[in-house]
């Protein structure tokens, strides 16, 4: 009977650390903390091409930037706590089902921003912490409390969202550069169609919470053509990199290939107005971001 009461214990602590570890990769948003992190890297190796890449910078600022979207995550989390309780898709997340005190993710989430900042900022260097830490400001204390507030929280949003990009650039470069804007315009820009079409699809959950996440109008034609509109702008801003020397035409092609594709589900979007046109547009905006980036990156190989 002891024995089988302490491989119950030992069971029951397996199953407790499953959960803790899945608890925390929930408040860091383990795989959108990837991708952005993906964004920062593929854009260091873009600035470095043709050149000596420094493998431990590189990690650096996979590490520090890893922990500083993971710090961001988490602050999102604690200030939304009641709202993501209102929502089907985050009702399930663990500040807001209490399986994570506030007191923990805060202390973690502080933990992570700082150390992360840090190693930037040590190994890096100072300018490259700056836009980390100013990336962390604005996602988590701008963006965040004004997703209730007004629409224009995604105009508001796509700043520490196309940060990454800068950041990479300048963990490579030292400074900031026609070359850091440009890829940071492109992914400035792709956000409009991502994220409006993310909330078309969850405009009822939204709303349950009081976010503010479409265009003025709502979800009707003149939020879909809203859409079409700055999701045009995808062709012109994938051509820069090309125009301004940045990159070759091979990934212009593909770049601008990319951009009528994603207008094309935008346009079908604002006919339409129908909730499957816009997952449609959703999911290839998902592809956009990396095919257009590993393009600028192989074209410059």
């Amino acid at each position: 009977m002891k024995t089988i009461a302490i491989h119950s214990e030992e069971i029951i602590k397996v199953n407790s650390f499953r959960q803790k570890l899945s608890d925390y990769q929930q408040l860091v948003k383990t795989r959108l903390t990837l991708l952005v992190v993906f964004s920062a890297v593929i854009t260091y190796l873009t600035a470095s091409t043709g050149s000596h890449i420094n493998w431990f910078d590189f990690s650096m600022l996979a590490i520090g930037g890893f922990l500083v979207v993971a710090s961001a995550n988490g602050i999102n989390q604690i200030i939304e706590k009641n709202y993501d309780s209102m929502m089907k898709r985050t009702a399930n997340r663990p500040v807001a089902t209490n399986r994570m005190s506030v007191t923990e993710a805060g202390i973690a989430s502080t933990l992570f921003g700082l150390t992360g900042v840090i190693i930037i900022s040590l190994f890096l260097n100072q300018l490259c912490g700056i836009l980390a830490l100013t990336s962390l400001v604005l996602y988590a204390f701008v963006y965040t409390p004004l997703k209730r507030v007004t629409p224009l929280s995604v105009f508001v949003g796509a700043f520490p969202g196309a940060f990454p990009t800068l950041l990479g650039w300048v963990a490579y470069t030292g400074h900031l550069s026609a070359g850091a804007f440009i890829l940071f315009g492109v992914q400035f820009i792709w956000q409009f169609p991502h994220f409006w079409s993310i909330a078309w699809i969850l405009d009822d959950d939204y709303k349950r919470a009081g976010f503010k996440m479409l265009p003025l109008y709502g979800k009707d034609k003149k939020s879909a053509l809203q859409i079409l509109l700055f999701t045009t702008l995808t062709i012109p801003m994938g051509m820069f990199p090309a125009i301004e020397g940045l990159t070759g035409n091979i990934s212009c092609i593909f770049a601008v290939l990319a951009g009528i594709v994603l207008s094309y589900f935008a346009f079908r979007l604002y006919k339409t107005c129908d909730n499957k046109d816009a997952k449609k547009l959703m999911f290839a905006s998902f592809l956009y971001l990396p095919v257009v980036q590993i393009a600028f990156l192989i074209d410059k190989i």
